[in-house]
């Protein structure tokens, strides 16, 4: 099984920074060598980010940063700095310069401070998913959409599921959810039969029934379980065992195996929202990248559900939390494919399997 990538932010987090300048040894005589002069960093303040949280040296590599990293909208070449002082037409710099500050708060290198602002906003890391024949739920017309590849046989992607599930129920008509099979045959024995009672399941429109029913199962996915499972659901045996073997249904799972392949699958789960590969920072905070990406698309996101009448202080219900797992978003084109609005953002991944 692949280990989960547990969140980049809360681990460099607890990183120490060690001092970096060094000055000459000697002194007290006219011939020491006089330190070079430090490059001083414009202090930069920005309209809708708060840097009190910062501390002075935080706020001058925050600062660096906001004059260092382009706007993520192509057809506005200026830095973060600048587009989000100006208000550019580019909907993506001033959540990119608040995240960027929230790196920095937290100890994140700088190498991994681009790499995370690059993973969430880059337009060149947006990719087209096909999307056509494959499972889903969710308004048919969303303007998120997440495509999912998975195994049955994980335990990350069994983690996973009910947290999509709970994206799906907080945003209701704005998220619609792909599920696309990636069996780990040389690690889980059982995921490739289970892939292929999915389908089979699918063909007598009860996949979502068998999908909940073999996550849930916590790794009873034995041909005599599935078997039982298929019974439990009401299934026509007689159909269901033929199309375990069909050749539409090893050609169905042949075709999401060899789509994730050539998207750069390095395990599952494997996420795309909107054509882009979700990271640590949609698992730290599921429901304010999805909340995210429906503003760059120009809608407002559904208001929370109210707080439970019994208890006033109770939180309002949302998506809960994970940590690393692959990353990815995009826009919804037609129902049959993804693509990632140019404006999108990005961070981190959680763990795989």
């Amino acid at each position: 099984m692949h280990a989960f990538r547990w969140a980049l932010v809360v681990t460099l987090a607890t990183l120490a920074l060690a001092p970096a300048l060094l000055f000459g040894a000697a002194c007290g005589t006219n011939s020491d060598p006089v330190p070079a002069a430090v490059p001083t960093t414009e202090v930069v303040s920005l309209p809708g980010v708060d840097t009190s949280v910062l501390t002075p040296r935080e706020r001058r590599e925050w600062s660096a940063q906001m004059s260092e990293l382009l706007a993520p909208c192509p057809e506005v070449p200026v830095n973060l700095a600048q587009c989000v002082r100006e208000s550019r037409p580019c909907k993506a710099c001033l959540p990119a310069a608040q995240l960027m500050l929230k790196l920095v708060q937290n100890g994140v290198a700088k190498k991994d401070r681009d790499e995370l602002f690059k993973a969430r906003f880059d337009t060149k890391s947006l990719k087209t998913v096909v999307t056509d024949g494959s499972p889903e739920k969710g308004a048919p017309d969303a303007v998120v959409s997440i495509v999912e590849w998975a195994d049955f046989e994980c335990p990350a992607c069994q983690a996973i599921s009910p947290m999509l599930d709970a994206l799906l129920e907080r945003f209701p008509g704005q998220v619609r959810l792909v599920y696309k099979n990636y069996p780990l045959k040389d690690k889980h024995p059982n995921a490739e039969y289970a892939a292929r009672a999915s389908i089979a399941a699918a063909a007598q429109g009860k996949f979502w029934e068998m999908h909940h029913k073999l996550f849930g199962a916590r790794g009873k996915l034995e041909p005599t379980d599935i078997e039982a499972y298929a019974r439990e659901l009401g299934l026509d045996l007689a159909k269901f065992r033929a199309d375990l073997t069909s050749p539409a249904t090893l050609e169905r799972l042949e075709k999401d195996v060899k789509q994730a392949e050539g998207l750069g699958l390095e395990g599952t789960p494997f996420i795309l929202i909107n054509g882009r590969e979700v990271n640590d920072i949609f698992f730290n905070d599921p429901e304010s990248w999805v909340k995210l990406d429906i503003e760059l698309a120009g809608h407002t996101p559904k208001p929370a559900p109210p707080k439970a009448s019994g208890d006033p202080n109770a939180p309002p219900t949302s998506a809960p939390s994970a940590t690393a797992a692959p990353s990815t978003s995009a826009t919804v084109a037609p129902s049959t494919s993804v693509t990632a609005a140019p404006s999108s953002s990005a961070t981190a991944a959680p763990p795989k399997k």
